[in-house]
């Protein structure tokens, strides 16, 4: 058998995580055949065959999937290596890899990132956005540093960094401004919009509201907080959304914008990463950078 590549291994795992070449390819930011290619040399190499081609996913075979156990802890290690040497250095350079969610992402991300290129000039930023559960995955496979976002993750491998509360606001028609304001219970009776199932956002809005996780049969799905604003502005329902997006979400929008009583509905806002991760420190600073754009963002 030829010497394994530690390339070789990151495609196996990034095609093992999203069960698509394509999908996996994106993430390794290469292109699909070049990627195949890699992983058709490795399973030469192995004499054995990791992946069985579907007309639109891939699946581990047997062989594959025992592999895939003893490929992570490999991968991890190697993170760890050169975690340490970037702790080494007394600021924090070269690449980082910032995973953020979409609730987070369009409305704290460009303060995050000139705060970042002040602050950190040497920081190579790599970010992707995604929903909790692909960022949690990629954390775990070494694909991520750190992540952005709403806690708990309650993932024994990983670090959770509390940074902020953040309160949710009702969105809804104009011609309602200045009547009484639901609480979550009368909500539970309106057409409530929501984002799609996946985003973590989605299952604290029906949380407030005392509703199951499938959402009530009334509701409106959207794939974006943009989306559902555009939905409440055209009378179709009822939505909440995070404070930090009020600000560029309905500032050109007919809608209005309701506080709830107290307590109001909130979300704790925070950074995750690998426990095994000498950058701590390093991450910890980051966290306060994050604050402080938070602190910049309007509030009404």
């Amino acid at each position: 058998m030829n010497n394994l590549t530690i390339k070789q291994l990151r495609y196996f795992e990034a095609v093992a995580n999203q069960q698509h070449f394509g999908r996996a390819a994106q993430v390794c930011n290469i292109s699909q055949p070049a990627i195949s290619v890699q992983i058709k040399e490795l399973e030469e190499s192995l004499g054995q065959t990791l992946f069985e081609r579907r007309a639109r996913q891939v699946c581990l075979t047997s062989f594959g999937e025992q592999f895939a156990i003893r490929v992570r802890p490999i991968l991890r290690a190697v993170d760890d290596l050169s975690d340490l040497a970037r702790a080494s250095h007394e600021g924090l350079v070269g690449k980082l890899r910032l995973g953020v969610i979409p609730t987070i992402g369009p409305y704290l991300l460009p303060r995050i990132v000139a705060q970042m290129n002040t602050a950190y000039p040497q920081v190579d930023l790599h970010i992707r956005e995604t929903q909790t559960h692909n960022l949690i995955s990629d954390l775990l496979g070494g694909a991520l540093d750190l992540a952005l976002v709403a806690l708990p993750i309650s993932e024994p491998e990983l670090t959770e960094l509390p940074l902020f509360e953040e309160r949710f606001v009702l969105l809804r028609s104009a011609s309602d401004a200045g009547k009484p304001v639901p609480d979550g219970s009368a909500l539970s009776k309106m057409k409530l919009l929501l984002l799609e199932e996946g985003h973590c956002f989605r299952d604290q809005a029906l949380s407030f509201c005392r509703m199951p996780s499938n959402g009530p049969k009334e509701s409106m799905e959207g794939s974006s907080l943009s989306t559902l604003v555009q939905m409440v502005a055209s009378g179709l329902g009822v939505t909440l959304i995070p404070q930090m997006a009020v600000a560029l979400e309905a500032r050109s929008t007919d809608v209005d914008v309701a506080r709830f009583a107290k307590p109001e509905p909130t979300r704790t806002i925070g950074l995750v990463w690998r426990k095994a991760s000498p950058m701590s420190a390093r991450f910890e600073k980051i966290g306060n950078l994050v604050n402080t754009s938070m602190d910049q963002i309007p509030k009404n």
